[in-house]
């Protein structure tokens, strides 16, 4: 479905990306993890149209995104949930989630999505008048997600869900994706918690500073002796 072929994205002369190569197969989860600097949100923002890079292709579905413009994402079925939630603090819980769906034009299909996004967030359906910025910081990154959502994508791309997180409400996120995905939407994450992210993805990369240096099923990746103890905390 995603295909990246050495990709190289450079800022002010210095590589951040130093020719990476991956591929998301449709139906999957995917895993890039790494420390921070390691290039993986730079990865997200070249395939969604925010950074130009030196050389490479970024391929969806066998069309080269390189030629797209940002804002045509949405009509590509391609979705990025930022880093940091980035959600409209000042409109209600209900008018971020129609947002999500600015570019469509089937009411019937976007309130039955509305029904998919409050099944997966009770929470949300509660607080749907609620002011986006009043909401705690777990409650504000499910209602990202739910937006990312209701453009009914079929590649959606996660930047660091858990970050900032309680533990159990990472738990939670992570079973959510899980929960998206086996309703057929194939997914891109980007994490530092490499544990729960290698955890529930069919395919793990290990990015470390702009290369690609490991890559395979996530349980093997996990299983690793150098990404426990590189990421995991632990060498045995």
């Amino acid at each position: 479905m995603l295909k990246i072929e050495d990709l190289v994205v450079a800022y002010g002369g210095i590589e951040a990306l130093k020719g990476i190569s991956l591929e998301v197969e449709e139906g999957q989860i995917v895993t890039l993890v790494g420390a921070n600097g390691a290039g993986k949100s730079t990865t997200l923002r070249t395939v969604i149209g925010l950074v130009k890079p030196v050389s490479g292709r970024v391929l969806f579905k066998g069309r080269n995104l390189l030629e797209e413009k940002t804002y045509n994402m949405a009509k590509q079925q391609i979705t990025l949930v930022p880093e940091g939630r980035r959600i409209f603090p000042k409109l209600t819980v209900l008018e971020n989630l129609r947002i999500g769906a600015f570019s469509r034009r089937d009411e019937k299909g976007i309130k039955a999505d509305l029904e998919w996004v409050f099944s997966l967030f009770p929470i949300l359906k509660e607080r749907t008048w609620q002011l986006a910025g009043t909401l705690s910081g777990g409650e504000q990154q499910m209602l990202a997600v739910g937006r990312a959502l209701m453009s009914r994508p079929r590649l959606l791309m996660m930047d660091e869900p858990s970050l900032g997180l309680a533990p159990l409400l990472v738990k939670e996120i992570f079973r959510i994706i899980k929960e998206i995905n086996q309703q057929g939407v194939t997914i891109l994450l980007i994490e530092q918690n490499a544990n729960a992210a290698l955890r529930i993805a069919d395919q793990g990369y290990v990015l470390e500073t702009g290369r690609i240096v490991l890559q395979g099923p996530g349980r093997e990746l996990l299983a690793n002796q150098q990404v426990k103890a590189a990421y995991l905390g632990r060498s045995k």
